[in-house]
């Protein structure tokens, strides 16, 4: 048997442990007290068919199709923080990338919700709770687990990287593995800025939180949106946005080619009206390499610090923290629930603090 059959056929037995509701060495926090909490969806649109709908012989004839929302999931603390906060994931997740960590331990939904922030986490159209597309996909079920250990930076498989800040744990693997989540229509980084523009108009004013993938949707709902008061932007992969004629070259790496997307000037001085913060963890190189999933993350790495720096000459705050030059190390492409999460969380609070974005209008 060959050795990934071998792992196929463990699975189901870590899958059917009676884990323990927490399985990190955490220590006991404070009854976290929500004032209010709930769900909704935003954006998306009605698509009808012509005809007339017969009951007993339904076809699509005469039907309609609510489909290409997202999902939000709200929860409120008490004293609530003027902004709220706007979670959205990356590639091949939802919104439980904000939750519970792989090992069991508290995520950035209940970090910054303990620090007094309402969250708003997102499953973004056609994706997890918000799967209803209007447009037919085909999901592919072949098996991707050890392309994810590496291109997500665990190490490279079946190897974990010296020092990685992910609890090595059989469980915490297994659990992290079934967070990945398929598209359930094709991925349109428009359709998503759009519903969560949608989102932006209910909540009012807020702080917006992006993964990976995410960054790319957020970049085009910071502009369409006014009430986008900053961005956090941790590890964007893709979907970089330059002013026409100002997109650097391509950047070819072991893992394809990452490309620059050019818009309008116009749209683009936009994103220099708030602040913006990108952070990036370890063990990623500064020479090209042939380990791919290690060189996927060099050229996202330095086409980030080119758009960083295109932001600022226009006029703009946007600056990166490299996670290791400021000697916090081991970090994976899953800052928010890697072993350290909380200290990832103090480099957030400092920054919301420095720019006055943790304000509260309450008496204390």
């Amino acid at each position: 048997m060959s050795r990934r059959l071998s792992l196929l056929s463990v699975i189901p037995l870590i899958g059917g442990l009676a884990l323990s509701p927490v399985l990190g060495a955490e220590p006991k926090q404070a009854p976290l007290v929500i004032a209010e909490q709930g769900s909704f969806t935003a954006g998306g649109a009605v698509f009808e068919t012509p005809g007339q709908y017969v009951n007993n012989a339904p076809t699509a004839q005469g039907q309609s199709l609510h489909g290409d929302h997202l999902y939000a999931f709200y929860q409120v603390p008490e004293r609530p923080r003027d902004l709220p906060i706007v979670m959205l994931h990356g590639a091949y997740q939802s919104g439980r990338s904000w939750e519970t960590t792989p090992d069991g331990r508290e995520g950035f939904q209940t970090l910054f919700l303990r620090r007094r922030f309402t969250t708003y986490v997102v499953d973004q159209p056609r994706r997890g709770r918000a799967g209803n597309s209007a447009v037919a996909t085909t999901i592919d079920a072949a098996p991707n687990d050890q392309l994810f250990f590496d291109q997500f930076r665990l190490g490279i498989w079946p190897t974990f990287f010296d020092g990685v800040q992910f609890d090595r744990s059989p469980q915490a693997l297994d659990q992290f593995l079934r967070s990945v989540t398929p598209n359930t229509g094709p991925y349109d980084a428009k359709l998503i800025s759009s519903a969560m523009t949608a989102l932006l108009e209910r909540t009012g004013p807020a702080i917006l939180f992006v993964h990976s993938q995410g960054g790319e949707s957020g970049w085009l709902t910071a502009i369409q949106s006014a009430n986008v008061r900053a961005v956090v932007a941790f590890e964007p992969g893709s979907g970089f946005v330059f002013p026409k004629g100002e997109a650097p070259a391509d950047m070819p790496s072991a893992a394809g080619t990452l490309k620059p997307v050019e818009i309008a000037a116009s749209d683009f001085a936009k994103l220099t009206r708030m602040p913006i913060v990108i952070y990036y963890g370890d063990n990623i190189p500064t020479a090209p390499t042939d380990a791919r999933g290690k060189d996927n993350w060099r050229v996202r790495l330095a086409m980030a610090k080119l758009w960083v720096a295109t932001v600022n000459r226009h006029g703009g705050d946007a600056q990166l923290v490299h996670l290791p030059q400021i000697g916090i190390h081991g970090n994976t492409h899953f800052l928010m629930s890697d072993l350290n999460n909380r200290e990832v969380a103090d480099q957030v609070s400092r920054f919301l603090a420095e720019k006055q974005l943790d304000r509260t209008g309450r008496q204390e």
